[in-house]
């Protein structure tokens, strides 16, 4: 690629760069959708009322009669965070390139890398068509589901930095490893369910925006349930780990999905006890990321790649430069 030049005089990244890298992109990936759930609660989802614009004219807030300034500034905040979230992926990526320049079998780091600029466009279209759908409950649904990936994505990445490139090898008993597959489908239903008790509850991003009619009940109940089937799977993969040798590492990865699950189910149920407050809004948004997060670890830690092999640049004879690729 044309870039390749340009990408090779950058400084080759330590291993404390790349884990700080890997560690910046699961943090923006989670933080942006805790974000847009306080501009959901303060109901400034149509502060800006068009898309890619903010007003229609203005790229940024202006006095208007009809929205007021904080609400735009709360959700034009939410946007400009979508560069910070940018920035971290392009970071990614250009690691990514300056460590396969030296080690050509890095490249699945790369197409890992690569993913999440991708996704963060994809989803800031999504975002646009929720604004100008006036935040039908169905459209900012899709805008949340469509982030969860990206958060995996990132977990999966910061694994990735940190080893190698080898055919995977389970780390787990046969069953525990098979275990793993409807356990990560249940999460992503019950965060699928979450978005349909959230569409009809009363925090839509704007007073004007239609909900989900359901009854909120029936849906919370459909969401509880599909919890409780996930903490059962988690359960039995628990006891499936004991019919073999497993490392230490992935016991602690497991005890950590127990915790923020069992957290994240107490604070749903408090929140919905409690008429849904908007400060525990965002917190069971955040809750949601953390699932996803450790549920990843766990995934990643279950099998093993090997020792990394781009923690530092490859050897090479003293005046040779990195050939162009």
């Amino acid at each position: 690629m044309f870039l390749t030049p340009y990408v090779e005089r950058l400084p080759y990244p330590s291993r404390t760069v790349q884990r700080a890298i890997g560690v910046a992109a699961v943090v923006t990936q989670a933080g942006i959708g805790v974000t847009g759930s306080v501009v959901r609660v303060t109901g400034s989802g149509l502060g800006c009322s068009t898309w890619p614009q903010c007003q229609p004219g203005s790229m940024v807030p202006v006095d208007h009669a009809q929205y007021q300034t904080v609400t735009q500034w709360i959700e034009f905040g939410n946007r400009l965070l979508t560069f910070v979230l940018f920035v971290a992926a392009v970071a990614a990526v250009l690691a990514a390139w300056r460590i396969v320049l030296d080690h050509p079998s890095r490249r699945r780091l790369v197409k890992l890398a690569w993913t999440l600029p991708g996704g963060i466009v994809l989803q800031a279209v999504v975002g646009g068509m929720t604004v100008l759908a006036k935040l039908e409950w169905w459209t900012v649904a899709i805008h949340f589901l469509v982030s969860t990936p990206l958060v995996w994505l990132a977990v999966l990445l910061l694994r990735a930095f940190n080893e190698g490139d080898e055919p995977p090898r389970p780390v787990v008993p046969p069953l525990a490893r098979k275990l793993l597959v409807p356990l990560v489908v249940l999460m992503w239903l019950v965060l699928a369910a979450g978005t349909t008790v959230s569409g009809a509850g009363p925090h839509g991003g704007d007073p004007g925006t239609h909900r989900f009619q359901a009854p909120i009940e029936t849906l919370a109940q459909i969401h509880g349930g599909l919890l409780v089937a996930y903490l059962v799977v988690l359960a039995t993969f628990g006891l499936a780990l004991m019919r073999g040798p497993v490392p230490a590492e992935v016991w602690r990865r497991y005890g950590a999905v127990w915790a923020v699950a069992l957290a994240q189910g107490l604070l749903g149920s408090v929140q919905y006890a409690l008429g849904v407050p908007e400060v525990l809004v965002a917190l069971h948004v955040l809750g949601s990321a953390l699932v996803i997060i450790a549920t990843a670890a766990l995934w990643c830690g279950s099998r093993d790649r090997g020792a990394p092999v781009s923690g530092t640049p490859a050897p090479r004879e003293s005046g040779e430069l990195t050939p162009a690729r």
